[in-house]
């Protein structure tokens, strides 16, 4: 589904891209949503943690600041209906960082998208598959932004880890928090840990999640430089259908 939103200062205005992703990675295919404000902005990837997926409200308010910045998202299921039934496939890091890495591939697969930097959003479990991910031999990740992450599940690719990381954590998560601060001094890239007042585990507390989000808002935009805009129709042919297909 095509739909028209302002421009994004310096990019000639573009027809915005909202539309449901189907994301092959590995025997499954991943359902995600893909939005995309103007032709190759950058694309945050939204990892989520256990017992959630691309319908939480807390990752679909983050996603709605990054618009506002003027940044894509796709946000996506990690695991498939049946896989959920199994909670220990939510600590299952490496494959949760592969498919992360499928979809990364996907958003460059696309006409509209093809030269967007891409970042990490990444909560709980996620933000290990975030980390695992970015650490990647190649990984073309930009950035990440850890929420009230478990970067103690990736803790050997901890410092391989390239792309500007930031660390968003409650001040009342105490074990969470201190597995952020060990991951932190293990991080050899540019990072930054930030506190968030008063917020426990899933920044449910007034204000707090405004503050994740600008927070990350402000994260993505520092790291992820805006790609000249390319009209699609110039781009080399595809057999991709980006509103349907791999």
């Amino acid at each position: 589904m095509v739909q028209s939103t302002p421009g994004v200062p310096g990019q000639s205005e573009q027809p915005s891209l909202s539309t449901e992703a189907h994301i092959p990675a590995a025997h499954v295919t991943l359902e995600g949503h893909f939005f995309l404000p103007q032709v190759n902005v950058p694309v945050v990837v939204f990892a989520h943690g256990s017992g959630s997926g691309r319908n939480s409200e807390r990752n679909q308010y983050v996603a709605s600041v990054l618009h506002e910045a003027g940044l894509g998202t796709l946000l996506l299921d990690l695991l498939t209906p049946q896989e959920e039934t199994d909670r220990g496939n939510a600590f299952d890091i490496p494959r949760l960082a592969q498919r992360l890495t499928a979809a990364e591939a996907w958003v460059h697969r696309q006409p509209q998208s093809m030269s967007s930097p891409v970042g990490f959003f990444g909560a709980s479990t996620g933000a290990s598959a975030a980390l695992w991910a970015a650490a990647e031999p190649g990984a073309r990740v930009g950035a990440v932004v850890s929420r009230g992450g478990r970067p103690d599940l990736a803790e050997r690719r901890l410092g391989t880890v390239e792309a500007p990381t930031l660390l968003i954590v409650g001040s009342e998560d105490q074990e969470v928090l201190e597995f952020n601060r060990k991951a932190q001094s293990e991080l050899q890239c540019e990072n930054a840990l930030e506190i968030v007042g008063g917020a426990t585990h899933l920044f449910e507390e007034p204000g707090t999640l405004e503050q994740v989000a600008r927070l990350a808002s402000e994260w993505f935009a520092r790291h992820l430089p805006s790609a000249p805009a390319i009209d699609p129709r110039d781009a080399e042919p595809t057999a991709t259908d980006p509103q349907t297909g791999p």
